[in-house]
């Protein structure tokens, strides 16, 4: 568990639930785990502040809103030093079409999902920003076509 932080069977309901609706309120996500307001709040802010939660945020529809092209990069660098690995994950937390990053082992350093609303600027991305940067020594593309499962989070039982 993180920096020692024990749960209990609570707190794994607590994090259920906000997993599956962030908006809950404090009253109804207190009725469903068993407990009275005020001690839920404040587990929820202690689970906080020990950063099992890290953040809320909406899931909007990327296709509603215009953006209808989404890609995953695989990147290769040429060098592997943990300040080159450290500088490349800068650019891509800079880059607004990259929107995860990950690094990983295997045939490619970096898998890069990007989104953008057309291909035009998924392009210009990967040729003026991806592949002119000094350390990439690849990049493979694959267009993602539909997305059969989205389910961010972690699997609670």
């Amino acid at each position: 568990m993180k920096d020692g932080v024990e749960l209990d069977t609570t707190d794994w309901r607590i994090l259920r639930e906000l997993q599956r609706n962030g908006r809950i309120t404090n009253v109804e996500l207190a009725g469903r785990v068993g407990l009275s307001p005020p001690p839920c709040l404040r587990r929820v802010q202690a689970l906080e502040r020990a950063g099992i939660i890290k953040g809320y945020r909406a899931l909007l529809d990327a296709e509603a809103l215009g953006f209808d092209v989404r890609m995953f990069a695989f990147v290769g660098l040429k060098r592997q030093s943990e300040p080159e690995l450290r500088s490349f994950e800068a650019l891509a937390a800079q880059w607004p079409l990259v929107r995860e990053a990950y690094a990983i082992s295997g045939e490619a350093d970096f898998l890069l999902k990007c989104v953008a609303k057309d291909l035009t600027s998924l392009q210009d991305f990967i040729i003026r920003d991806l592949t002119s940067t000094p350390n990439v020594e690849n990049v493979k593309t694959t267009l993602i076509l539909r997305v059969a499962k989205y389910e961010p989070g972690v699997p609670i039982a």
